[in-house]
């Protein structure tokens, strides 16, 4: 079963400039093995040493942050859309 995940600009660099790729997975943790697998390096930036996400990362699934889901465990099914954005900072 495989769900498309949207990559923001700071992470394409891995996986060579594709803004969405498509990943087999039932639960977020299996989506997250799936693109780690095909792309390398990116499962630290998204998790930490705990396996847990890291709190400057936010996760949709459809719309819905995971954090009101079950988090790394959020179930997913085929066709649903996985998007990673990354915390924005600042002010004046």
């Amino acid at each position: 079963m495989s769900v498309m995940v949207r990559i923001p600009t700071p992470l394409r660099r891995i996986t060579k400039g594709q803004d969405k790729v498509r990943v087999e997975g039932d639960t977020l943790q299996k989506v997250i093995s799936s693109l780690e697998t095909q792309y390398p390096g990116i499962k630290e930036r998204l998790c930490d040493d705990t396996g847990n996400l890291r709190n400057f990362v936010n996760i949709y699934v459809n719309g819905e942050d995971v954090r009101f889901l079950q988090g790394i465990n959020t179930g997913l099914k085929a066709g649903d859309e996985v998007s990673v954005v990354p915390a924005v900072a600042g002010g004046a």
